[in-house]
């Protein structure tokens, strides 16, 4: 569980994201300037009692500095005895196991297992020099004259960070062998110390050759690979003892990012890190100017490889963050996930019902961005392509919910009106569906209904700027075009689980909400000084969610009206290619997607119909609600009567020979025609009439079917 909270706190949503260990991410901080000169203050008060009870003032100059540097000494003595304990020292010189991850449901269950690409160690006298002098011009270039620690290094990099350069990191390839193979990623001063004293360690123990063979057989670099024999025969199909200058240097970069500079995820990426690493390699004197310049871009040659195959959608999207965080110290670990089995089974049957020859996706979150549930098509085994992760489909009328959301942050109320009618000047003129316009209409109707003109002329009221703006900050990262009025319909496409996570903001009214597949670390006292979440004001968050429920209840989502609070919002595409539903319950937030692979129309299908039966469905059975009784037919007032519109059987009159018992848990009615009891039942089969009581054994039974027309 330790690692699992430890993994969450460093696992964004997006895999593509930049490693934490590689960058220095800055928040600013809102109000809180107060409070650190406070604590400031309270420190100094704290010093000069301290200064003032002990007798520093009789003391001379002599005796202070020698106190000074005994009390220094043994807080050294201590420290270092401290770390030497907690140190994995013993652990550091052992062979170093393949990596591998197992994720488990919230339940415990194994949902995957999945082994990394790994291969034989390299010794460093078989590989060409150029391999070796790649990784030291880049990572490590005093290695050989230093003891596991480089101070001229440290101080560079504090320096460039300091005056404002690129953020440097100052470890040595000793720390960083220490660092992602005995220790975790956790960012503190003690993480520091246990690193260079295992470096300290490593330097005693092994040779520099025989540390550096260890650092380049288990380093990650990226695709789940690890070690440079995988590596090269991964990207290259190469062995390491043939690679050419230009691979060895596109290898050597990978270091600083694997996953985000992988060449198979970001080519050009990873092809401007190479001519980092030759212009390294130049200032080192490993290599002329001349020959970095010429040195060519090596062409990838990746081939298919078999992989132990996770199962799951949700293993697939959930393992990569995994492997970010495992590369940074984590091996062969076992990761709590936040899927929950018995909602993934929900989703499963709930999904079911769409109709052959269509697509189907479902993501279910907590309103925190824990994800509970995920379907990303109709059959893993058929296509393993993630509809609700990897799709970018158009969001359709679920985009007004941003529109509206700049309106009533502008001043605007659900009861403020904007005009119905057809839009007959300029280039763009929507229309809405079927044809139904007015010439008013409230903003609370208008998204209930999903009227297409209204929105389209708030969108104009407010600008595009303040939608954008409004989307921005609900966590959209998909590009959202200027100028467009037919981005008010959701025409710019972003993915199921990213609009999801928008309505999730919603919901816990705190956003950006970013989807995690391992548990929320739990908030400390400050956290949210630091966490850079915003917030609706309650009139503006009250209002949203009044519109939300009268789509459900009077609204194009009517067929996703649950008994508890529900609000949501349906979402159509253009002629019909994009189904959507998205909405919220409870703690739970769920998105459907309904619609084709090669973007055909749906013949039928809105986001209305299937997507919100889909919905209704899952969210019954994750709530424990059953299913709504079927309303009487207005067009059938005299069919039969439904049991559970009755509350009470001594409620109905039945005459004075008559009466009604409850067999096997139908409604029976006793009654007597011309002298003969019979027993009248009514099932989903008809009408049974057959004698009461012995009579029965030897009768024969009839049957009347029901009217078309009655009730299911």
């Amino acid at each position: 569980m330790q690692a699992a909270m430890e993994l969450s706190r460093h696992v964004s949503a997006d895999p593509g994201e930049p490693e934490l260990d590689n960058v220095l991410i800055e928040t600013p901080v809102t109000g809180g300037r107060g409070f650190f000169r406070w604590l400031g203050r309270l420190l100094g008060r704290i010093c000069a009692w301290l200064w003032r009870s002990l007798p520093w003032h009789r003391w001379t100059w002599k005796q202070r500095i020698g106190r000074s540097l005994a009390w220094l000494l043994a807080l050294l003595v201590l420290t270092v005895g401290y770390l030497a304990v907690t140190a994995p020292l013993s652990k550091s010189l052992q062979p170093m196991a393949p990596p591998e991850i197992t994720l488990l449901a919230a339940d415990g269950t194994p949902i995957a297992r999945n082994g990394a690409l790994t291969d034989r160690p390299v010794k460093v006298a078989d590989l060409p020099p150029h391999v070796v002098e790649a990784f030291l011009a880049i990572e490590d270039r005093r290695f050989y004259s230093h003891w596991g620690i480089d101070p001229r290094g440290i101080a560079r990099a504090a320096l460039s960070n300091l005056t404002g350069g690129s953020t440097q990191g100052g470890s040595t390839i000793t720390q960083q062998l220490a660092k992602f193979t005995f220790l975790s990623s956790e960012r503190s001063l003690t993480r520091k110390g246990r690193e260079m004293l295992i470096a300290f360690w490593l330097e005693a123990w092994l040779t520099k050759d025989q540390i550096l063979e260890r650092y380049l057989s288990n380093a990650y670099f990226g695709d789940n690979t690890y070690g440079i024999r995988a590596a090269s025969m991964h990207y290259f199909h190469r062995q390491p003892e043939k690679l050419t200058v230009g691979q060895s240097a596109l290898l050597a970069g990978l270091m600083k990012a694997p996953s985000r500079l992988a060449p198979t995820n970001n080519f050009a990426l990873s092809q401007k890190r190479m001519q980092v690493v030759l212009g390294a390699m130049a200032d080192a004197g490993y290599l002329t100017a001349q020959d970095a310049r010429a040195v060519a871009t090596p062409r990838l040659d990746v081939r298919n490889r078999s992989e132990l195959p996770t199962g799951t959608y949700f293993a697939d999207w959930a393992l990569p963050q995994a492997r970010q965080i495992e590369a940074a110290g984590y091996a062969g670990q076992t990761y709590r996930t936040t899927l929950d089995s018995r909602l993934q089974a929900a989703a499963h049957r709930a999904t079911r019902q769409v109709p052959p020859g269509t697509q189907v996706a479902l993501v279910a979150m907590r309103r925190n961005g824990e994800v509970v549930a995920m379907v990303g098509g109709r059959d893993y085994t058929q296509s393993p392509f993630n509809r609700a992760t990897q799709a970018r489909r158009q969001p359709g009328s679920t985009f007004k919910l941003f529109v509206y959301l700049a309106a009533l942050k502008s001043g605007m109320t659900p009861q403020d009106t904007i005009a119905n009618t057809p839009i007959e000047t300029g280039t763009y003129r929507p229309q809405n569906a079927g044809g139904r316009y007015s010439p008013t209409i409230t903003l609370e109707d208008a998204f209930a209904r999903s009227s297409n003109v209204a929105a389209v002329r708030l969108f104009q009221q407010v600008g595009d700027e303040a939608v954008i703006e409004t989307a921005r900050q609900l966590g959209v990262s998909s590009p959202l075009p200027t100028g467009d009025p037919s981005l008010a319909l959701g025409t710019a496409s972003m993915s199921l689980m990213e609009l999801t996570a928008a309505y999730a903001g919603v919901a816990a009214n705190s956003f950006p909400v970013a989807p995690r597949a391992f548990p929320a670390p739990e908030a400390g006292w400050f956290d949210w000084l630091l966490d850079g979440k915003r917030s609706l004001s309650t009139r503006n968050h009250e209002a949203m969610e009044e519109m939300l429920r009268a789509t459900v209840n009077r609204g194009t989502g009517r067929a996703a009206m649950l008994r508890a609070p529900n609000f949501g919002k349906t979402g159509t595409s253009q002629e019909n290619r994009d189904a959507l539903f998205v909405g919220y319950s409870g703690d739970l937030v769920v998105g459907v997607w309904v619609g084709r692979d090669d973007n055909t129309p749906l013949n039928g299908v809105s986001g209305g119909t299937v997507p919100a039966r889909i919905w209704r469905d899952f969210m019954r059975q994750a709530l424990g609600e059953k299913a709504l009784p079927a309303a009487p037919r207005a067009v059938d007032p005299d069919g039969p009567v439904q049991p559970l519109d009755v509350p009470d059987l001594g409620d109905i009159p039945v005459g004075d020979d008559n009466r009604i018992r409850i067999e096997n848990g139908q409604a029976v009615l006793s009654t007597k025609v011309d002298g003969v009891p019979l027993d009248l039942t009514l099932d989903g089969q008809g009408l049974h009439v057959q004698p009461s009581g012995a009579a029965a054994q030897t009768a024969p039974r009839s049957s009347v079917p029901p009217d078309d027309d009655s009730a299911p």
